[in-house]
């Protein structure tokens, strides 16, 4: 009996790495041209932070490789201590496996997260932006130059905040970020907060416009070896 549980504990551990090894994704391709292999979906909430739609996560539109995942819930368990009084919402990732992503012409290897602006309201106080299937799920959403929708306003302290958590996490890792598409015109604003120097030294933002516009939410590519 002396030998039980040593070799009980044994077997559970190894049971337990077993499934730890089979959890962690695998990347193929790239971006716009590649699949996913044990995707992770996102949490639907956290203190800080929600998905842009109940209904396009039960549809599987949530998922990404398993160390960004890891890499995008420690920013926003950074985020609660750095921005105490500010709210995230995350958009559109990829499918579990991967692959074609209408209309998105990348999120297809899991290393792609869009995330929707942070606003303040009228008053000034952190909100989500407003995001249903009357305006796309806020993809339809047209913010001004100036970085203003009806009674919202761009938080470009809360959105530079958040990249920097990004990069950070992520180098913690072992891994990067790739690029960061926002529209061009409105990119200045970020530079002015006070992360504006790391976001010059460490970040790399598209100065190309792009397909959409990219106004209402910002898109990161995330650099994860793949296969």
């Amino acid at each position: 009996m002396r030998h039980v549980f040593p070799i009980f504990t044994f077997l559970i551990l190894s049971i337990t790495a077993s499934y730890a090894s089979a959890s962690d994704s695998i990347c193929h391709g790239t971006t716009s041209n590649g699949s996913l292999e044990n995707g992770v979906q996102l949490p639907s909430e956290g203190n800080n932070f929600e998905s842009y739609s109940n209904v396009a996560r039960l549809a599987g539109r949530t998922y990404v490789h398993s160390s960004v995942y890891n890499i995008v819930v420690a920013a926003y368990s950074d985020l609660e201590r750095e921005q105490p009084n500010k709210v995230y919402k995350y958009a559109e990732t990829g499918f579990k496996d991967g692959g074609q992503f209408s209309p998105h012409k990348t999120h297809r290897n899991g290393l792609s997260v869009d995330f929707m602006v942070p606003v303040v309201n009228s008053i000034g106080e952190s909100v989500h932006l407003l995001t249903n299937p009357f305006n796309k799920f806020g993809y339809n959403i047209e913010f001004d130059n100036s970085g203003h929708y009806e009674d919202f306003k761009i938080d470009y302290e809360a959105m530079a905040a958040h990249i920097v958590a990004l990069h950070r996490e992520a180098k913690k890792l072992g891994y990067d970020i790739w690029r960061v598409i926002f529209a061009p015109e409105l990119q200045p604003n970020l530079f002015k907060t006070k992360y504006g120097v790391y976001l010059k030294e460490n970040i790399q933002f598209s100065t190309k416009r792009s397909w959409v516009r990219h106004d209402e939410h910002y898109h990161v590519d995330f650099i994860v070896p793949c296969q």
